[in-house]
């Protein structure tokens, strides 16, 4: 391994879904990184997707829709696939996206995207969308067991939001085990964790708490990819060692290689 990669002989633990890990898997690699892969998080279908079918059905009575990830916008396109919906069903809807990624995976659906916030966050996007939505009928298409601020502070506003549960997080089962080899007594330890949600860093302690493990080592490094996620690491009283900016997948690798500079 080059000396003059900036990540050689660093190990690294990536905790995102299995199926969104490869791009951050390969570019850590890229840069000289040992990569870890062991997912905190599973993306599987709601408990039943009659919700969401019958608000596609229904998109005539809706004038804006909210689109809070690029998880959520598979589902849209695998239940319009079954439903038998095409993108200019969308066309008179105004469309948020939370983040780049998620507005790019709807114009590869052929989705407009008319707002997207300059950081990917909640909080963001709020302050994008002001009060244009006031009066109107919103759809919000998201994770189960989500933050409630979206909604929440839009019906403040005196929109009308209808939540839809699009996907739900769940922790693999194949993950406890390996977390308890990764920090078995006498192994050799990552020198840092990247977390992508406030979820991958909740079920990460769950999946150590299983292992039995009170807490991460101490020299382990977190890495968060925004302020959210941040907050969620010090509420299990780990203070992020840096955090992306922008809040994107390439603004994580700078921080992972800021952190283990």
């Amino acid at each position: 391994m080059s000396p003059a990669l900036p990540l050689a002989g660093r190990r690294i633990l990536v905790t995102r879904a299995r199926h969104q890990a490869g791009q951050l898997t390969a570019q850590l690699a890229a840069l000289g990184a040992e990569v870890i892969e062991v997912p905190a998080i599973e993306i599987l279908p709601p408990e039943s997707f009659d919700p969401l079918d019958a608000a596609l059905r229904s998109l005539a009575h809706y004038r804006w829709m909210i689109v809070t990830s690029a998880n959520t916008v598979r589902a849209l396109g695998d239940r319009m696939a079954v439903l038998g919906l095409a993108a200019g069903d969308f066309a008179h809807v105004k469309v948020a996206a939370i983040g780049s990624a998620t507005a790019r995976a709807l114009q590869e659906l052929g989705v407009a995207v008319h707002v997207t916030p300059e950081e990917y966050v909640a909080e963001s996007l709020l302050e994008a969308l002001g009060n244009q939505l006031r009066g109107e009928r919103v759809l919000l298409a998201r994770a189960a067991a989500a933050r409630d601020i979206i909604p929440g502070t839009l019906a403040a506003r005196g929109a009308h939001v209808e939540v839809v549960d699009a996907y739900r997080n769940v922790i693999p089962a194949e993950s406890a085990k390996r977390i308890s080899e990764l920090f078995a007594c006498g192994a050799q330890l990552p020198h840092a964790a990247t977390f992508t949600s406030s979820s991958t860093v909740t079920n990460f302690f769950h999946l150590l708490m299983s292992a039995g493990i009170g807490h991460p080592p101490a020299e382990l490094k977190a890495v968060s990819i925004g302020p959210i996620t941040s907050q969620t690491l010090r509420d299990h009283q780990w203070e992020p060692a840096s955090e992306a900016d922008p809040h994107d997948l390439q603004g994580l690798i700078a921080a992972v290689t800021e952190a283990l500079r």
